[in-house]
């Protein structure tokens, strides 16, 4: 090839890397959660690691959206996969995981195109894995939250096939 093909093949390929949208989230009063209590750690230690975590998997949906996209997402409500029960002895509890405790969450969110305007919107969706058990989980190491995790990852992607969510040009 020569040296315009290569420039030009360089060009194409950084132009593909740069698509990416924007991803905002709001946690709208997360101390009243149904569920988004420790075992070890405080309340509040949790609660803002919960919310950093989750957040983060929400923020890298910006790399799955084109240029110019924004999705502006405010969590509601949130209950974690798992009960929490106090142990009989020793100071910590513990999260018991059966599948009738599946994880859920309650969502606001709007999606504009670069000029601002909305191209898809929802008012208290409700997220849910009821299934959260009998399919493979790899983790990712992006979060200690798997189940949820994978809850948004599915969700996200069911939004996209369904042309709710713009996808990335082919």
């Amino acid at each position: 090839m020569d040296k315009r093909k290569w420039l030009l093949l360089g060009a194409m390929m950084a132009s593909s890397l740069a698509w990416a949208g924007d991803v905002s989230v709001r946690w709208e009063k997360p101390d009243d959660y149904t569920d988004i209590r420790p075992t070890n750690e405080s309340r509040e230690g949790f609660r803002d690691r919960v919310c950093k975590e989750l957040g983060k998997v929400f923020e890298g949906y910006g790399k799955k959206l084109p240029d110019g996209v924004k999705l502006e997402i405010t969590v509601l409500d949130l209950d974690l996969a798992g009960d929490v029960r106090p142990m009989m002895h020793g100071n910590n509890d513990v999260r018991i995981v059966k599948d009738i405790y599946w994880p859920r969450m309650t969502i606001n969110y709007v999606l504009k195109d670069a000029s601002g305007k909305v191209l898809s919107e929802a008012t208290k969706e409700e997220i849910k894995d009821m299934n959260f058990l009998m399919a493979s989980h790899i983790p990712t190491g992006n979060t200690s939250l798997f189940y949820e995790e994978k809850m948004l990852d599915d969700w996200f992607r069911n939004k996209q096939r369904s042309g709710a969510f713009p996808k990335l040009p082919s």
